[in-house]
């Protein structure tokens, strides 16, 4: 049914419509949850965990400006390396370097060999270093210190190197050839050195009983006096291994150890050495 107006309009004339329901819009929907985590956790925490996410918050510096203060953070790295970018290169555009990869024949062979490695820990390393780089005779007195080891646990001089009265004769003017070294007879007498033994039997010098050790470029050691010899010739010892006993035979006043070091057949101060 319709109503005619003056003006000529027409106007729909029924039964009322019935109201239209208000659609309910609290209805929770699916992201809500992770929205309001991410509103919980505040800016900062957002930023730390996006940084940590996407693997460029390595030492990533984060300023608070609600507070006005500026905190630098220290993201853990998250991936196995992490490239430096260079000045003026944004921090996404840096990825981690590729690894090269190594390739070889299946019947290529490898050599791990490298240079010794010498430390002051390792005495025989650095004698042997020393001659096998020059000859023993032109080895300096800084350089070669400490090189020998002791041939005695214990040292305490009896007699030094060089011209001294003679225990024997009383004479003055005596060249000493080596050092006297107080030790009761039978004490064990040590290689001061890695060599190999050249002589064992009686220096007719007044040595006595007597052991040589070739130590390889012109050096060797003596060890006289002793009661008995624990090596042969052509042996081969190492640096604190018994070559002997110590004694009082040759031309000796009592129990002690004469120790010589020479050099080109040559004799030196031990101490020198020692």
């Amino acid at each position: 049914m319709t109503t005619q107006y003056s003006r000529g309009r027409r106007r729909a004339v029924g039964p009322a419509s019935a109201p239209r329901v208000a659609e309910d819009f609290s209805a929770e929907r699916p992201r809500d949850p992770q929205r309001e985590a991410r509103r919980r956790r505040g800016p900062f925490r957002q930023m730390t965990d996006f940084a940590a996410a996407s693997g460029l918050g390595q030492k990533a510096g984060i300023a608070l400006a609600a507070t006005g203060l500026a905190l630098t953070v220290t993201v853990p790295v998250t991936g196995p390396v992490m490239a430096t970018p260079a000045p003026g290169q944004a921090a996404s555009a840096v990825s981690a370097a590729p690894q090269p990869e190594v390739t070889a024949e299946a019947a290529a062979q490898i050599d791990f060999s490298r240079s010794s490695v010498v430390t002051q820990g390792d005495p025989d390393g650095k004698l042997k270093q020393l001659l096998s780089a020059q000859s023993a005779g032109s080895i300096t007195r800084a350089a070669s210190a400490g090189s020998l080891g002791s041939p005695l646990a214990q040292l305490a001089t009896a007699s030094p190197f060089g011209f001294r009265v003679s225990p024997i004769t009383g004479g003055s003017g005596d060249f000493h050839r080596g050092q006297d070294f107080v030790a009761q007879c039978g004490t064990s007498v040590l290689a001061a050195a890695s060599g190999t033994v050249t002589f064992v039997g009686w220096h007719q010098y007044g040595g006595g009983n007597r052991v040589v050790v070739d130590h390889g470029n012109g050096l060797e050691t003596t060890y006289n006096h002793l009661s008995s010899a624990s090596v042969r010739v052509g042996q081969t010892v190492s640096r604190g291994d018994v070559v002997a006993l110590s004694g009082t035979t040759g031309a000796s006043t009592g129990c002690h150890l004469h120790f010589e070091v020479q050099v080109n057949g040559e004799v030196v101060d031990p101490t020198g050495w020692l």
